[in-house]
């Protein structure tokens, strides 16, 4: 009976996405689920030999952390606590509980990612931001543009009977006409709750596409760098709408990096994240995300203060932008059951896209 209890909690233990340590009294690494591997890169038989000050940058709080558990013998949690990895380095912000186990000095430590969090808050806002523009883009596109149509017909009519200093007018109103029509068009599109036919859609082929297209206009005079696993399974979505979501992100970077640019450069990169597994507004159980598709540039960045609201409707950091790209980007892969983030610095911007893989009915996966 024990050991069937035991094999339980070690399965639980073990199946947890959150990493999960055991510290010795004296600071050597006991145990480690396989998500505490993934944190910290390092297998539990290469931890096992070492200490726990080797696995954190010199002087972690984190190492207090253990010091201070043992002196309260009760619980204690620190956030955001910033615990890059000393090997692979770059910042990596992390929420830590530590409690006691036992009476001899073990601590053990758990560490959730601050950006797997705020990845399920933001996706939450992207989400409430797309069903607001829901019944406006249908008002706009009732209210709006039929009378639209009208005062463009009457100011072609005009043109014709007035001199070339009134026509000047009169081709104002009706290119700005045109321009106020397209950017309804657009409004239209977070109307459209219709269900979207979804199936297995091999990424590298859609980034291929992108590429293409990219190169063949607004990103001729950039490099385009590859960074694929090629082990990666086919994802459940639609690859229309994928094109349209990763072409956008591309375009963006283009337009960040600038005409000028003579080192301008782009990588799509994607890799395999086994372990994160978020709940989704609306499905039953938590979902698995486990294919990251990357577009990376290095343009000058975006502005710290506009990054948290980067996929809200209306914000946008170009002179002649209408802020809706990134807020359909944002509809688009959260109908998938995925989420997109974005991480900014100087000369290094990047936006994630994370997405689940396809399942056949039968529970097996499905090769493109």
């Amino acid at each position: 009976m024990m050991d069937t209890e035991t094999t339980r909690a070690d399965g639980v233990l073990n199946a947890l996405p959150l990493a999960i340590l055991t510290v010795g009294p004296a600071d050597e690494v006991l145990d480690a689920n396989p998500a505490a591997e993934t944190f910290f890169d390092l297998s539990l038989r290469v931890m096992r030999r070492q200490r726990f000050e080797t696995l954190v940058p010199f002087g972690s709080p984190a190492l207090g952390l253990v010091e201070e558990v043992r002196r309260r013998g009760a619980g204690v949690s620190e956030h955001r606590l910033d615990l890059p990895n000393p090997r692979l380095g770059g910042e990596r912000i992390v929420d830590v509980l530590a409690t006691p186990l036992g009476e001899d000095g073990a601590v053990v430590l758990l560490f959730q990612e601050r950006t797997i969090a705020d990845k399920m808050d933001r996706q939450l806002t992207h989400r409430g931001a797309a069903r607001s523009l829901t019944a406006l883009g249908a008002m706009l596109a009732h209210e709006i543009k039929n009378p639209l149509s009208g005062i463009r017909g009457a100011a072609q009519l005009l043109e014709a009977s007035v001199d070339e200093h009134d026509r000047m007018l009169t081709r104002l109103i009706c290119d700005e006409t045109d321009r106020i029509v397209h950017l309804v068009e657009r409004m239209e599109l977070f109307g459209e709750d219709r269900p979207v036919e979804r199936g297995p859609v091999n990424v590298h082929g859609v980034l291929d596409q992108v590429k293409r297209l990219a190169q063949s206009g607004f990103a001729r005079h950039i490099r385009i760098r590859e960074q694929y696993d090629p082990s990666i399974p086919p994802v459940h979505g639609n690859r229309d709408q994928l094109v349209q979501v990763l072409l956008n992100l591309v375009k963006n970077a283009a337009e960040a990096i600038g005409i000028d640019a003579l080192d301008g450069e782009i990588v799509l990169s994607t890799s395999f994240r086994a372990g994160i597994r978020l709940q989704m507004p609306g499905m039953s159980g938590r979902i698995a995300l486990p294919v990251e598709v990357g577009v990376s540039d290095n343009g000058p960045g975006v502005a710290s203060d506009l990054l948290p609201h980067l996929f809200d409707p209306f914000v946008t950091t170009k002179a002649q932008g209408s802020g809706l790209g990134l807020a359909l980007v944002a509809k688009i892969i959260g109908a998938h059951g995925g989420v997109v983030e974005c991480d900014s610095a100087p000369r290094r911007t990047t936006f994630r896209v994370l997405l689940p893989i396809y399942t056949a009915r039968d529970g097996r996966g499905s090769e493109v």
